[in-house]
């Protein structure tokens, strides 16, 4: 009988569930949105917990209410189709470590071209009280699963509260690296966009990566996750084209702990403007104008007292009674 693996052993706890490395690392998940990416860890994870992941042919059955965490309230099931087609169409590249069958020494690296579940079972009406979604995993990834011994912690509500699809494969690389003594790592640039889910071709000059790939990534990672992180991208020379990307990172703690959990618990909508403090500038912004509408309305009422000849000991006295207001 085969060893169960040391990722398998693994139990979920507060500090999320024990995702295999082998499946953080996959690549060719470039067609996959942040939804999908969630319904995947929430499949994943309903899977693991049971104690069922490598018995042969099994089957699950949840909820459909729990796969509805990766999206937002209002979105309608025609999403959560679109997102279960992704999942069933899109073949990925997962390396892992084989043993030898001829005896040779040392084991091999190899790659697996799969599909990510071997079916979805969806109940007719998906918003019945009791509707579910019934799946299986591809017959090859099982020993890909059991011989995994890497892995990282991750949190469903951490993953279905973002919004960017390379904010949660850069959360969950870090995750994947959270333990380990280093906290610094730099990646060739073709291999962090592989990681990443970057559709290939895309956002190929360093100032359109940087905006449209790592500032959202950084500012969800940064804004709700437990870890904090630092990217940089490589050149040889200012004017160079980026040939690698470093990544720091460190656990959070104390109030920035506790400012990205209250983020978590808040409404999506919003959010991004939030984390880049935008929210707080416009309430800025609408105090300084309503303060100055306010001025302009005074004005105007002091000079329509005085075209009407009203004394001016009551015109100050509406001045006055007006300053007082405000500073109240």
């Amino acid at each position: 009988m085969a060893l169960v693996s040391r990722t398998v052993e693994q139990k979920t706890n507060s500090s999320g569930f024990p995702k295999p490395g082998e499946l953080i690392e996959m690549t060719g998940t470039h067609v996959l949105e942040a939804s999908d990416r969630a319904i995947l860890n929430l499949l994943y994870q309903h899977a693991h917990d049971s104690g069922k992941l490598l018995q042969q042919n099994a089957e699950w059955e949840i909820p459909l209410a729990t796969v509805r965490q990766a999206f937002s309230k209002h979105e309608s099931s025609d999403r959560l189709r679109d997102s279960l087609t992704r999942l069933m169409s899109v073949k990925v590249n997962v390396a892992y470590v084989a043993e030898r069958d001829n005896g040779a020494e040392g084991p091999e690296q190899r790659v697996v071209i799969t599909g990510l579940f071997d079916f979805f079972d969806v109940s007719a009406k998906e918003l019945a009280k009791r509707a579910t979604l019934r799946y299986g995993l591809p017959r090859k990834l099982a020993p890909i699963l059991e011989g995994s011994g890497r892995w990282g912690r991750i949190k469903a509500e951490i993953v279905c509260s973002m919004t960017s699809k390379y904010a949660i494969a850069l959360y969950e690389l870090i995750q994947l690296r959270a333990n380990l003594e280093r906290c610094v790592e730099t990646f060739p640039i073709d291999r962090f966009r592989e990681l990443s889910g970057v559709p290939p071709g895309t956002y190929a000059r360093g100032d359109n990566f940087q905006r449209k790939v790592l500032d959202p990534a950084l500012l969800e990672v940064n804004g709700l996750s437990d870890m904090s992180l630092q990217i940089e991208l490589e050149r040889v020379h200012s004017r160079a084209p980026a040939h690698a990307v470093t990544l720091a990172w460190w656990r959070k703690s104390g109030d920035e702990f506790h400012a990205a959990m209250q983020e978590r618990n808040r409404s999506k909508v919003g959010r991004m403007a939030r984390l880049r403090g935008q929210v707080e500038m416009a309430e800025t912004l609408s105090e300084d104008a309503t303060s100055s509408l306010m001025q302009d309305k005074v004005e105007a009422t002091v000079n329509a007292m005085r075209t009407a000849g009203a004394p001016e000991a009551d015109i100050e006295a509406f001045i006055s009674g007006q300053a007082a207001y405000r500073s109240s």
